[in-house]
């Protein structure tokens, strides 16, 4: 092959090789994230795909209990943000995590009604009146585990019916899989009162519920753990996400969506 035609042939080739690297193959990252981290994780993602140019950020929302079950299945995924401690263990246990799985932010439960809030709930003893028609996530998923501990809390606070917790369970007319779908049945009037996280009363939710407040000393705070699974597809892209969540403009966006940052959140008790 003559000079003057590998002279050509490489500098057809410099402008692709140049293309290539300033346009980097499209990659994807899957996280697997607690329904209640929906609105504040999606903007997140959007910050990362406008860092890093071909990325994709992929995310499947659901109880926490859930997407433990996928992962150890085999679900390609990348990051596990979970709800609680209780599950980010058991993937920890069972060798899923690499690494640390740091508290990235707490979250606090309330009391929603319809708008029209048709059973009159006004205040938390409301909630022991027969025929109340009341939603709460199923034991098994974070929100329903926090929530059976604040009403085990409330039924030995000073103002509340005998037996409170019992008689507030007693009303329970469905137990759901994620506290998204708690919210939607109190949004569309299908039940009276449902336990959810603060977070969840976003602006969109606002305009179909009424919160009701669980005093401090009776709440429980949530605590979110965040990984890289060591089956990760991707494992830069999730430590990259990691990073950003924990980042401080990360901690802003979570505070935005009504979560507790984990640097504020240090100073929260918890029960």
């Amino acid at each position: 092959m003559s000079s003057r035609v590998r002279v050509a042939l490489l500098s057809l080739a410099l402008p692709l090789l140049a293309a290539r690297q300033s346009n980097p193959a499209p990659t994807t990252l899957n996280v697997f994230a607690a329904a209640s981290l929906t609105e504040a994780f999606r903007d997140l993602g959007q910050m990362l795909e406008a860092r890093q140019p071909g990325l994709t950020v992929r995310f499947n929302f659901a109880g926490s209990q859930q997407l433990a079950l996928q992962i150890e299945q085999g679900a390609p995924a990348d990051v596990f943000a979970s709800a609680d401690q209780r599950w980010m263990d058991e993937m920890t246990q069972k060798g899923g995590v690499a690494g640390g799985a740091p508290i990235f932010a707490r979250n606090r439960l309330v009391v929603i009604v319809p708008r029209t809030n048709p059973a009159r709930i006004n205040a938390l003893p409301d909630l022991v009146r027969r025929g109340t028609k009341i939603v709460i996530a199923a034991e098994a998923v974070p929100v329903g585990r926090y929530s059976r501990e604040a009403l085990q809390k409330l039924a030995s606070a000073k103002g509340y019916p005998d037996n409170y917790d019992r008689r507030v369970l007693a009303n329970v007319v469905s137990q759901e899989e994620n506290v998204k779908s708690v919210v939607s049945k109190i949004q569309l009037g299908e039940a009276d009162a449902g336990f959810v996280y603060r977070s969840d009363v976003t602006p969109a939710a606002a305009r179909y519920v009424r919160v009701i407040d669980i005093p401090d000393e009776s709440n429980v705070v949530a605590e979110y753990p965040i990984a890289v699974l060591k089956s990760a597809p991707n494992p830069d892209a999730a430590r990259q996400f990691v990073a950003l969540v924990r980042s401080d403009s990360g901690q802003r966006v979570l505070r935005q969506h009504g979560l507790i940052p984990a640097p504020l959140a240090q100073s929260v008790n918890h029960p």
